[in-house]
C-alpha cells in the first residue's frame, strides 16, 4: 500500500526538541476591533463581513452564524464546509436560554468495528483518512438549517441567508489569505480525484494562487437548491445520490439511505463555573466542554493570578491538569447515544480535587497516570467563528472536515468537498489517530455512530450575560487553546487581543510531552524541563476567533496564526 502523502502526516510530527535558535513561526500581535451593536469574528474575511451585514440588516446572532457558515463553505474550503460537520452553542439573552446543536458527522450504516483495520488487525490510516471509507455522513446543512428554523429571528428565509454564498460560488472570489497559503500543499490531494481537480486545479494542474479567481459552479447550484428546498434537498434526491456514489466510488460504503437518515440533534450544554463565571460549552460527542470544565476545576485550586501568566508554576499546573483530563478522555468519552458518558462526574468539583491531590512539584510521567475514577468522585483543520448581536445573543460555532481539505474528494456534480472524519473514531484501542489521540471502546466505530471530537465552542457568562465567546480549530489542541484564552482573561486580566496573542502550551497525556509555541518564555520552558517535563517547540496549530463584551462595547480578536481572519462589526 502506498505511503500517506504529506497532507496526512500526524499533526504532532511538527514538534521539535527545544532549541531556542531553531526558527519557528512568529505570532504577530492581534489587533482588537471594537463595535457597539454586533460582531462576527471568523477565519475568513468575506464570510465574516457577510455575517456582519446580516446583523446590520436586523438579523440575530443565529441568522448571522448561518450565513457565515454557508459562506465559509465557499471561501474557506480547507475547513468551512457543507461536506463535514460540527457543533454550535447558542445563548439567547431574552429567555436566558442556552442551546447546544450537535451536527457532527455520522458513520454509514455499513461501518463495523473492524472497518478501519488491516489484515493484521492493526489500525490502517489509509482506510480512516485517505479513501471513501473515511467519509462520515455530513451534518452541517442539517445543523445550520435547524438553528435557523428554531432560533433565527424570523426576518430572513434560509434562501436569503444562503444567497451570498451562492453568489460567491457562482461568480467567484479572489484567492487570498490562508487559502492562498494552503492551496499549494493540497495539490497532490486534489490531483488524486478528477472531480476535485476540475474544481481546485487549473487546466495545467497547478493550484490557484493569490489574486486568482476561484469559481465553484456546481457548489453554487447545490447551495441554491438547499436555499430553495431546505436541507432535504441535500439529504434526499440527486445531490444525496451523487454524494453517496462518489463515496462508494472511492472505496466507501455510504448510501443514499445514510444521508436520508441523518439528523442534527439538540443536547443539553456542558455547564461549569470558574471563579464566578458560568461556562456553557459543547457536551459529548464533543470531549471539549467536559474536559475544558474538568481542567478549569483542577486549576481553580491554584492562585494563578498570583503565580502569573506563563511562569514556571502556572505552566506546570496547566500541563499537569491537561494530561489528567486527556487520560480520562481516552477511556470515557464517546457518542452518548451509544455509550454512557459520566459527564456530571467528570465535571464535578470533588473529582477535580481528587485529581489535584496527585499533582506535585515535579512532572508526573504519563505512564504513571491512568484514567481516574470520576464515578466514585460523584479534533488540524477545523474552523471556528463567534457572533454577538445587539440583543445580547451569542453563537459559538466550530465545524470541520477533519484534516485540511478533508480527504480532498469533491462529489462529482455537487461541488461538495467531503470530510475524512472517520479517523476520529478509535479504530483500535490505544492506537493513536492523526492527532496522536488514543481512545478505547467508548469511541469504537459503529453504524450511525458519531465519532468523538475535541471541538470546544464556548460561551462564558457573567451575571447571566454574555462575557466571552470563543473557540478554535486545532484537533487535540482545541480544548487547551480555549482553556488558555479563558485563563488569560479571567486569571491574568488580559484583554481579548492579548489573550489571543499570548503563546500557548499543550499536553495531551500521550505522547508525554509539553508542546509550546515560540514566544513562550525560555526561562519557563527550561524550568519545566527541570521539573521533569519533556518540552517541545511547535509551530502554531490553532487559530481562535473570539469576542469579549466590555463596558465600552464588543471587542473582537481574530487570531493572526492564520492569514485572512477578520473581526467584522458595526
Amino acid at each position: 500500500m502506498a505511503a500517506l502523502s504529506p497532507v496526512f502526516a500526524p499533526a504532532f510530527a511538527q514538534d521539535v526538541v527545544l532549541t531556542p535558535s531553531r526558527p519557528l513561526f512568529d505570532i504577530p500581535a492581534v489587533q482588537p476591533v471594537t463595535a457597539r451593536n454586533g460582531m462576527v469574528v471568523a477565519q475568513e474575511a468575506l464570510a465574516a463581513r457577510i455575517g456582519a451585514d446580516i446583523l446590520k440588516a436586523g438579523g440575530n446572532a443565529v441568522d448571522a452564524a448561518v450565513a457565515t457558515g454557508f459562506a465559509m463553505a465557499v471561501t474557506y474550503p480547507r475547513a468551512g464546509n457543507i461536506g463535514g460537520g460540527g457543533f454550535m452553542v447558542i445563548h439567547l439573552q431574552k429567555n436566558r436560554q442556552d442551546i447546544a446543536i450537535d451536527y457532527r458527522e455520522m458513520a454509514p450504516a455499513a461501518i463495523t468495528r473492524t472497518s478501519f483495520l488491516n489484515e493484521q488487525g492493526d489500525a490502517d490510516p489509509q482506510k480512516s483518512v485517505a479513501n471513501g471509507l473515511a467519509v462520515g455522513v455530513p451534518g452541517t446543512v442539517a445543523g445550520l438549517a435547524l438553528a435557523h428554523r428554531k432560533y433565527g429571528s424570523g426576518k430572513f428565509t434560509l434562501a436569503q441567508l444562503i444567497a451570498p454564498a451562492v453568489a460567491l460560488a457562482r461568480d467567484g472570489f479572489i484567492v487570498d489569505g490562508d487559502l492562498a497559503d494552503t492551496f499549494h500543499t493540497a495539490r497532490p490531494l486534489f490531483a488524486r480525484w478528477p472531480s476535485s481537480a476540475k474544481v481546485f486545479l487549473k487546466p495545467d494542474g497547478q493550484t490557484y494562487g493569490k489574486g486568482d479567481r476561484l469559481i465553484q459552479t456546481d457548489l453554487a447550484h447545490t447551495l441554491e437548491a438547499i436555499g430553495k428546498n431546505g436541507p432535504r434537498a441535500f439529504y434526499e434526491g440527486p445531490i444525496a445520490e451523487k454524494i453517496a456514489a462518489a463515496v462508494r466510488g472511492a472505496g466507501g460504503v455510504m448510501t443514499a439511505d445514510d444521508l436520508k437518515a441523518y439528523r442534527a440533534v439538540e443536547r443539553a450544554p456542558a455547564r461549569g463555573r470558574y471563579r464566578g463565571y458560568d461556562i456553557v460549552s459543547m457536551p459529548p460527542p464533543s470531549s471539549g466542554g467536559l474536559h475544558l470544565i474538568q481542567i478549569l476545576n483542577i486549576l481553580e485550586g491554584y492562585d494563578l493570578k498570583k503565580s502569573g501568566a506563563a511562569t514556571p508554576e502556572t505552566a506546570h499546573h496547566l500541563a499537569e491538569a491537561m494530561k489528567r483530563a486527556y487520560a480520562d478522555r481516552a477511556v470515557y468519552l464517546g457518542d452518548p447515544d451509544f455509550v454512557k458518558v459520566p459527564a456530571r462526574a467528570l465535571m464535578s468539583k470533588r473529582y477535580a480535587t481528587s485529581l489535584r491531590t496527585g499533582i506535585g512539584e515535579q512532572a508526573t510521567p504519563s505512564t504513571a497516570i491512568r484514567n481516574g475514577n470520576p464515578v466514585r468522585a460523584e479534533s488540524l483543520n477545523t474552523t471556528h467563528f463567534s457572533v454577538v448581536d445587539r440583543f445580547g445573543n451569542a453563537v459559538s460555532n466550530t465545524y470541520t472536515l477533519n484534516l485540511s481539505y478533508g480527504n480532498g474528494l469533491v462529489a462529482e456534480g455537487t461541488g461538495v468537498l467531503l470530510n475524512n472524519e472517520m479517523d476520529d473514531f478509535a479504530a483500535k484501542p490505544n492506537s493513536p489517530n492523526t492527532y496522536g489521540l488514543v481512545g478505547a471502546d467508548a469511541n469504537a466505530p459503529a453504524p450511525r455512530k458519531r465519532p468523538l471530537s475535541s471541538m470546544t465552542p464556548t460561551i462564558v457568562l457573567k451575571k447571566g450575560k454574555v462575557f466571552l465567546v470563543t473557540g478554535s480549530p486545532g484537533g487535540s489542541r482545541i480544548i487547551t487553546t480555549v482553556l488558555q484564552i479563558m485563563s488569560n482573561v479571567i486569571d491574568h486580566g488580559m484583554d481579548i487581543a492579548q489573550a489571543t496573542s499570548a503563546p500557548r502550551l499543550h499536553h495531551q497525556w500521550l505522547p508525554d510531552q509539553v508542546s509550546a509555541e515560540r514566544g513562550y518564555p525560555d526561562a519557563t520552558l527550561r524550568a519545566l524541563e527541570a521539573r521533569g517535563h519533556k518540552v517541545m517547540l511547535r509551530a502554531p496549530g490553532t487559530a481562535s476567533n473570539s469576542i469579549m463584551v466590555t463596558p465600552k462595547g464588543l471587542v473582537g480578536a481574530a487570531d493572526t496564526r492564520t492569514r485572512g481572519a477578520l473581526a467584522a462589526g458595526y
